[in-house]
């Protein structure tokens, strides 16, 4: 079974790649991917945009323990947002873990715009 004791290493040394912010076709696109592919550990993603008052929930799949590859994301699992362009200036995230543990971490867009 994978857990919090599991991902915690490796989303404390990732934190700069737990979400990344993109321009395309007119939009700003949020994506989460990072972190879902270390839901087994997770029980909650949360978000704000442009605030640190972290009040949206990012719906995600639960793993399927009994798959052989169960962090692989599921079909039908949403991996982006999508906002006006420009829009998205901040991003705070935090994360709950299997065991109750919390990590928060907030980002200023230039740090995790992707081209």
């Amino acid at each position: 079974m994978v857990d919090a004791a599991q991902i915690r290493p490796i989303l404390d040394a990732t934190k700069n790649n737990w979400v990344a912010v993109r321009e395309w076709n007119g939009r700003d696109l949020v994506y989460f991917t990072h972190l879902l592919t270390w839901r087994c550990g997770l029980t909650k993603i949360q978000y704000s945009i442009n605030s640190t008052a972290v009040d949206q929930n990012w719906v995600f799949i639960p793993c399927d323990e009994t798959s052989p590859s169960p962090m692989a994301l599921p079909p039908g699992q949403k991996i982006y947002g999508s906002f006006k362009l420009n829009s998205v200036q901040t991003l705070t995230v935090k994360i709950t873990y299997d065991d109750g543990g919390v990590d928060t971490v907030s980002y200023q867009r230039d740090a995790i715009q992707i081209q």
